[in-house]
């Protein structure tokens, strides 16, 4: 009688064991097995438990397509959860087959799992494995559904609250314990909840240092120290967690009036003659035009929508030339220069701050890494089942981002939320600012080597988000297409793959609002577009997300270098500002504290926490995919030293795109 040896593997994490009845059935080429049952009064499937096991059957029932679990409660217990990771099955002929799971069973409803290996759609013709295939993708898009957050933005996932996300996609026991965006639980490991409530203003910049004091990085410390620097304020456009707003300038706008009588150039050339050399860039916040800015404390609080102009000096250091604080020049608009007073020049700087800080939130990061990767994390979900290589290659790269993006909708940027009570892009202008900046993104600008070649920096110095990240992208593209090239052999396989086709006009359609001057593809046509998309897809939710959201402590936690708001309209004349104006300007204690700690916890790091090129789930079983998972994790490795090298030479070492500081997905 054939008899099939079986390994199952139950998941090393907290309470991923059962109690309850497990039973597993086999379906082949050939036919089927009964179906056993696995434990019979023992806790055999606990955390971490490998359980051996055979299952005989009358006849060969030949290759193995799939396999059935399902378990049942214990006599008057309830259902207990069960994380099983995988099983393995060696059959009469000794021939092994991969089953991965990788999710919670959580009912007694029998469960199909496909063998591991790899399939396209036009593939799949054996009738069991069909089936399967289509009963799955029903399930899936009965599970992750659409819906409209805001008009005018990415749509997202349907979902009443985090408790009813599916279980395969919500944070593990240990992360929920971690991790919540509450800022009372940041003030509270800063030891700033006492001031959580003081809606007074700030008596002096030292009183706000004696409360930063209790929490520091050495940059952020760095940061307390140099703020006021002009050297510090340009080198933030390059390498701060907003380097997504510089370009290189080669005519001056038309509302940006800046003549060479009003800056002083190094060198002593004019304005027209650095711009043709390359040496000027601008900065031009006109998303945040003629918003009305938030209510704070009941208080009014001020945005402005600069413009910025900087020169690469001879020296290779990028300093602002000169500051308009709104689109439209007139007389009580002046054009702030390093040469007006002190406090003159400081306040327009705050005021860019300012500004840079709700584009960041709101455009750079929220926009263009969490809604973004929603988009392709429910895209997926609903339209490749398990077995298809993509999935396999990119459900790593969605782990955890349904529900911190649902913690998000609820916590931060809900009616209730920290941007609505915090800072002056609350209220109508957040969905404003969220809505123009949906309208004008584009394919190209999520794809760093096309988004630099446009913004004309590719000869930048010091420009390290560019440099880490071109190589990021490389290695990235050169995994995607060793994996990706193995299942599509020519191009007419992309263009056949209707699950493909899917996913991707899915992207477009909920993703890009059906734009078509986004230039996002609404369909994939040959392995080099394939490649490409999905290289820009994990590289959003790796290595982009990192480089805006992981130094915002280092950056924004002392606050008069990223005022999160302020409450006083900017001067309308020059020579009127002084310190006492400056402090006004300042957002409250309250606000002040309740930003260090969002920052705070949005750049913790998770006990879970997973870095870019480590796949501790097993999706694929095939020889080429895995090895070039091991290539991608030690260029990776490799890039880590080069970067680890050159930060030993630097004054601010730039870390944000080091790998072992990359998560795999949009997990924070």
């Amino acid at each position: 009688m054939p008899k099939y040896k079986g390994v199952i593997t139950t998941e090393d994490r907290l309470l991923a064991s059962t109690w309850d009845h497990v039973h597993i059935k086999l379906v082949g080429t050939a036919g089927e097995s009964r179906r056993k049952a696995l434990s019979t009064g023992h806790f055999l499937f606990k955390a971490g438990s490998v359980l051996k096991f055979e299952l005989d059957c009358k006849k060969s029932i030949g290759k193995l397509v799939l396999i059935e679990l399902n378990k049942n409660p214990r006599l008057l217990l309830p259902q207990d959860p069960w994380f099983p990771a995988k099983v393995e099955l060696k059959s009469p002929e000794g021939e092994t087959f991969h089953f991965p799971i990788y999710r919670w069973i959580t009912n007694k409803e029998v469960q199909q799992f496909r063998e591991a290996t790899a399939c396209l759609v036009f593939d799949d013709i054996q009738p069991y494995a069909s089936q399967s295939r289509k009963k799955e993708l029903k399930l899936r898009k009965e599970q992750y559904c659409w819906s409209i957050y805001a008009e005018g933005i990415p749509h997202c996932m349907k979902v009443h609250c985090v408790h009813s996300l599916p279980d395969e996609v919500r944070f593990s026991f240990t992360k929920e314990v971690e991790f919540g965006l509450n800022a009372l639980q940041g003030m509270i490991e800063l030891k700033l909840h006492r001031l959580a409530d003081r809606k007074k203003k700030w008596t002096s910049i030292d009183a706000i240092g004696k409360v930063f004091r209790h929490k520091q990085t050495a940059l952020s410390e760095y940061v307390q120290q140099n703020w006021m620097k002009d050297s510090l304020f340009g080198y933030q456009f390059l390498n701060g967690v907003n380097p997504m707003v510089i370009r290189r300038c080669s005519v001056l706008p038309e509302n940006f009036p800046v003549t060479d009588q009003m800056v002083f150039l190094h060198g002593g050339k004019s304005l027209a003659e650095e711009m043709q050399s390359g040496n000027i860039f601008l900065c031009d916040y006109k998303l945040l035009d003629g918003l009305k800015a938030n209510m704070v404390n009941g208080k009014q609080q001020y945005l402005m929508a600069p413009l910025i102009l900087l020169h690469k000096t001879p020296e290779d250091q990028l300093m602002p030339l000169a500051i308009q604080l709104k689109q439209e020049p007139s007389k009580d608009n002046p054009i702030f220069c390093p040469t007006d007073s002190e406090y003159d020049w400081l306040l327009a700087k705050m005021f860019v701050r300012s500004a840079d800080f709700q584009d960041h939130q709101l455009n750079s990061h929220l926009l263009r890494t969490h809604l973004l990767a929603e988009v392709f994390s429910v895209s997926l979900l609903r339209n490749l089942p398990m077995v298809h290589p993509l999935y396999k290659l990119l459900v790593p790269h969605t782990r955890y981002t349904l529900q911190i993006n649902s913690l998000a909708r609820n916590l931060l940027i809900s009616d209730s939320g920290f941007f609505n009570k915090f800072t002056s892009s609350g209220g109508q202008a957040m969905q404003t600012i969220l809505q123009r900046a949906t309208s004008s993104i584009t394919y190209t600008s999520l794809c760093i080597r096309d988004d630099i070649k446009e913004r004309g920096l590719e000869s930048v110095p010091h420009f390290y988000y560019r440099d880490d990240g071109f190589h990021m992208w490389d290695i990235t593209n050169r995994f995607v297409e060793g994996v990706l090239g193995y299942y599509y052999k020519d191009d007419s396989d992309v263009q056949r793959d209707t699950e493909l086709q899917t996913w991707v006009l899915d992207i477009f359609e909920h993703g890009f609002l059906s734009r078509p001057e986004s230039g996002m593809l609404q369909k994939l046509n040959t392995v080099a577009e394939l490649v490409k998309f999905v290289t820009m897809v994990i590289f959003t939710g790796s290595a982009q997300h990192a480089a805006v959201n992981s130094g915002q402590f280092d950056y924004g936690s002392w606050m008069p270098n990223t005022p999160p708001t302020l409450q006083r309209p900017p001067p309308t004349t020059k020579g009127t500002a002084d310190e006492r104006s400056l402090l006004e300007t300042l957002p409250d204690i309250n606000v002040t504290v309740h930003g260090m700690a969002i920052m705070w916890l949005l750049s913790k790091q998770s006990s879970d926490f997973v870095p870019l090129g480590h796949y501790p789930e097993e999706h694929f079983s095939e020889r080429v995919p895995r090895q070039h998972m091991e290539i991608f994790k030690g260029e990776l490795g490799l890039l880590s030293a080069l970067i680890e090298a050159r930060n030993l030479s630097l004054e601010i070492p730039c870390t944000f795109l080091d790998p072992p500081f990359l998560e795999n997905s949009v997990a924070i």
